[in-house]
């Protein structure tokens, strides 16, 4: 099976992420993609960071109703932080039977080179990249850019961001289309972010 590797703090998950992933599986030939939930993105500041397992679970409701979507929590049991070529690694040799890609958006390539192993990572992985707002691709490094294992697919542009939601959830304001009904009833019976 092939399987994109979508990873994020999906703090929360969202409405952009979701249709992001669905229509990237859509325009490859993934079979499915996994939604890796990070304990700790290591250029994140961790403050505004909900526990992992609260992610997940908002991951896991979010994609029960669709089988070519999953939640996966592979990080979890990884050292903190955890870096893109260690799980990719690890899931590689838990799921030798599935071919890995990585699910990212065009504002990763801006980055790319920074990243633990970046190029071990191009060398085992496709990179699959959807637009990002704001990111010129002919100002990305050509090395990066015209990489034979970085493949642009097609996706909608879309600005919705955890940071905003959480904005909302503490002024008080709805989040209603922002995430799914799920995960707004998740959030507001935990009363998580406020």
């Amino acid at each position: 099976m092939k399987v994109g590797l979508f990873f994020g703090s999906f703090n929360p998950i969202h409405t952009g992420h979701l249709i992001v992933a669905n229509v990237v599986r859509e325009y490859s030939d993934l079979d499915q993609v996994w939604f890796v939930v990070s304990p700790q993105n290591p250029f994140k500041k961790q403050h505004s960071l909900l526990n992992e397992i609260d992610r997940l679970r908002m991951v896991e409701l979010a994609v029960e109703d669709n089988f070519e979507l999953r939640a996966c929590n592979a990080e979890f049991s990884m050292p903190k932080p955890s870096y893109t070529i260690d799980t990719l690694v690890y899931l590689q040799e838990r799921y030798s039977q599935h071919q890995f890609s990585l699910v990212a958006g065009s504002d990763v390539l801006t980055h790319l080179h920074r990243w633990k192993n970046s190029n071990e990572i191009l060398k085992q992985a496709q990179v699959l990249i959807y637009p990002r707002p704001n990111v010129v691709i002919e100002k990305i490094r050509p090395e990066i850019r015209e990489h034979p294992n970085i493949k642009k697919v097609e996706a909608p542009l879309l600005e919705i961001s955890a940071t905003f939601i959480r904005k909302c959830i503490q002024d008080e304001v709805s989040i209603k289309y922002l995430v799914p009904d799920l995960i707004a009833d998740y959030i507001h019976s935990r009363k998580l972010y406020l």
